[in-house]
């Protein structure tokens, strides 16, 4: 089975938030256009961010897809891991806070930042 590779930001069992590879098996449509299953989903919107533009460290709030439509950005984690990402790429952003957790500036989320000197365009798909 042929499948599509995508990037995972997670909070894992420490707390900490971390990037996966995972397979998103593609078993539908035909050998000219594969297909995955359908993920539903509950909305998206569409975010612009102007060049030098920074986050502090936080949780997603909602598990959701993360598509660059434009620019360039970057998210770093706790542990000095950072990946990139441009136009055209993607990532599954869920590293929620655990439940009953209270948000601690020093073990939970991640930060982003846009880089380069054109704004970056986002396009978030919440799942449902």
């Amino acid at each position: 089975m042929t499948v599509f590779k995508t990037v995972v930001l997670y909070t894992d069992t420490d707390g900490f938030a971390k990037f996966r590879e995972e397979d998103l098996p593609l078993p539908g449509g035909t050998p000219k256009a594969l297909l995955s299953d359908l993920i539903p989903s509950s909305g998206f919107q569409v975010r612009q961010s102007p060049p030098g533009v920074s986050s502090d460290f936080h949780c997603t709030t909602t598990a959701q897809w993360l598509v660059v439509l434009s620019g360039e950005m970057e998210i770093g984690l706790r542990d000095g891991t950072s990946r990139i990402f441009k136009a055209g790429e993607h990532f599954f952003s869920n590293d929620t806070l655990p439940d009953g957790a209270t948000f601690d500036p020093h073990v939970h989320g991640h930060r982003s930042r846009v880089l380069g000197n054109s704004p970056l365009t986002t396009l978030f798909v919440r799942t449902a």
